[in-house]
């Protein structure tokens, strides 16, 4: 008896999915050592899908909302085309490992082909291992260019986390306090 195939579907988000992708871009955010602020969020994700500035696809499964990616469009000068930045890519954890991304992942390729750009960017942490899939689906880390950015608005002491200790801090403790190194 063969076990029946999984019926992940990815449908590209409107402003009506903003519900249904609020928890999981809160999560997402919290993961990253931002506080949670699902009003916040839900006029942020209303804003960009509303103004059509970002494009969000949502992976789903009988009702349930697995993951998300989110992409801004932008241009490149030298070819002179669209270009897709992949600025957000989320997996709920019960899901993970499953595909899922890797489908996400597809249809922004799909997305970018779709509209002519001459390809899509994005940014990980260096201890992340979606980096492994990121490779495995052809993408390439760019060995060439630095990457600086000027931020102009106040920053809180904590400015980026690696995803090893956004991980830590998430993950159940498994020694008593005592014994922690």
């Amino acid at each position: 008896m063969s076990v029946p195939a999984r019926r992940i579907r990815v449908v590209r988000a409107t402003p009506q999915d903003v519900d249904r992708l609020v928890p999981l871009f809160d999560a997402y955010r919290q993961f990253y050592d931002r506080p949670s602020n699902p009003s916040a969020a839900y006029r942020f994700l209303t804003e960009r899908l509303s103004r059509r500035e970002s494009i969000v696809f949502l992976a789903t499964e009988s009702g349930s909302t697995l993951g998300f990616t989110q992409l801004y469009p932008t241009f490149a000068s030298l070819s002179m085309k669209p270009w897709w930045v992949l600025y957000d890519l989320y997996v709920v954890p019960g899901a993970r490992r499953k595909g899922i991304a890797s489908l996400l992942l597809d249809r922004a390729r799909q997305l970018a082909r779709e509209t002519g750009a001459d390809g899509l960017s994005l940014e990980t942490a260096r201890d992340n291992p979606a980096r492994i899939l990121y490779e495995a689906l052809g993408w390439k880390r760019d060995e060439q260019f630095l990457h600086y950015e000027l931020y102009v608005q106040p920053r809180g002491p904590a400015r980026r986390v690696s995803v090893r200790s956004a991980r830590r801090k998430h993950r159940p403790q498994t020694q008593s306090p005592s014994r922690a190194p």
